[in-house]
């Protein structure tokens, strides 16, 4: 499971799905960027470091691209476009929280696709071909995208449930205590 990072990222964005995710059995979950190294939250006030370049990743299973002011620097094809274009044909899922889905629809992968983002940026996400759907998690297919900020923890359960069946996710749940 490959957590993209960038500068200007929301934390929570990439560490709801973290926590959760983190928890299926037999996962290796971790955190990816352009190059290994620091990368700072939208604040720059913290720091989370990528164990892995890009590069280094080429064929995750999993997906997730969090959002954060610094969405807009992604935006342009580049490095993150062209290993989520690759890394998107072998995955099983490719996910998003917030504005992440942005970044996956500027890279051409949510043409068509019903796909949800922050409530502030939902006319974005239509004009870059995908469909917005105001809803706190949305599937099409092998993509899963959810809302603002805290539903990522929302999409993390229900991505646990797809793997590994719903008593997986629901003890998960029950251990980070989230109603």
């Amino acid at each position: 499971i490959a957590i993209l990072l960038y500068d200007r990222f929301t934390v929570l964005d990439a560490i709801g799905p973290y926590q959760v995710l983190s928890g299926i059995p037999g996962a290796e979950t971790i955190f990816v960027a352009q190059q290994p190294g620091p990368i700072r939250d939208e604040v720059g006030s913290l720091v989370l470091s990528a164990a892995k370049g890009l590069a280094d990743v080429p064929h995750p299973d999993v997906v997730v691209v969090p959002g954060g002011p610094g969405q807009n620097d992604q935006m342009r094809d580049g490095p993150v476009h062209e290993w989520l274009r690759a890394a998107d044909q072998t995955s099983t899922w490719t996910t998003s929280v917030c504005t992440g889905s942005l970044i996956l629809a500027g890279a051409g992968l949510l043409a068509g696709r019903r796909a949800t983002t922050h409530w502030l940026a939902m006319d974005e996400l239509g004009s870059l071909g995908a469909t917005p759907v105001g809803d706190r998690v949305v599937s099409d297919g092998k993509y899963v995208t959810a809302a603002g900020v805290s539903s990522g923890i929302d999409m993390g359960l229900a991505l646990a449930g797809r793997i590994s069946g719903d008593h997986v996710a629901q003890s998960i749940q029950l251990m980070i205590e989230y109603d």
